[in-house]
């Protein structure tokens, strides 16, 4: 069942890039709350970048699934005291949202370990129940980021504000593209856009997503814990 709908999800993000005139994206199938055997499933079936949102939880798939060679993305929240554990986890944090995080992150990458990918995590519509830092201070973020040393800048990360019409989604995704654009005339060596999820890749897809974050489409509805 994981496989058809791998290939199913792929198929989508091919015909929406291809209906949009733009690069196919990159796919990270989100397996929040889903076993490590549903990872390693996928992982059988070419998928090899993974999304998670809680540190510990990814601490245990990490450990378990080792030998697989997976690469593995924080989508989740990140406060600084969990730095330290998500630093050494960890190929990706998508959610850099402050100058003090990516230092922790920095001073807790292990050496032997190459540069931790970050991604400016961005509250593209302003809203103040949700993370990430505003339009304005992206430039700023991203200029502390380029001078750490164990951190590498690769683009922005973006969730919009989840209305049930997606095509309202879409000036935000537009906004997030430009942001985007100018960042990358700044920084040269950026090139990760990741917006847009189950119900709105092709949307996102078609304002210049390079990376979409889909877990119910891959997985289902996700399990309760507990």
């Amino acid at each position: 069942m994981l496989t058809h709908a791998l290939h199913d999800t792929l198929h989508r993000i091919e015909n929406a890039a291809r209906a949009a005139g733009r690069p196919v994206p990159r796919l990270l199938a989100v397996g929040k709350t889903q076993p490590a055997d549903a990872i390693a499933e996928l992982a059988g079936q070419g998928q090899r970048a993974f999304g998670e949102n809680y540190v510990q939880e990814a601490m245990l798939k990490h450990a378990a699934l080792q030998p697989l060679g997976l690469e593995w993305h924080l989508i989740g929240h990140l406060q600084s005291n969990k730095a330290r554990e998500a630093a050494r986890t960890f190929d990706w944090i998508q959610t850099v949202d402050s100058e003090r995080l990516a230092r922790a992150l920095d001073r807790h990458r292990p050496p032997e370990q190459a540069p931790l990918d970050a991604l400016v995590q961005v509250n593209i519509d302003d809203e103040a129940s949700k993370h990430g830092c505003r339009p304005d201070q992206v430039a700023a973020l991203a200029d502390a980021i380029v001078a750490l040393p164990r951190l590498r800048l690769r683009g922005l990360m973006v969730i919009p504000t989840p209305h049930d019409d997606v095509e309202a989604r879409r000036p935000a995704f537009r906004s997030a593209r430009q942001l985007f654009d100018t960042l990358a005339a700044r920084h040269r060596e950026i090139d990760t856009l990741s917006m847009g999820m189950s119900d709105d890749l092709e949307v996102a897809i078609a304002e210049g997503a390079t990376m979409v974050r889909v877990g119910t489409a891959l997985f289902g509805a996700r399990p309760h814990k507990g």
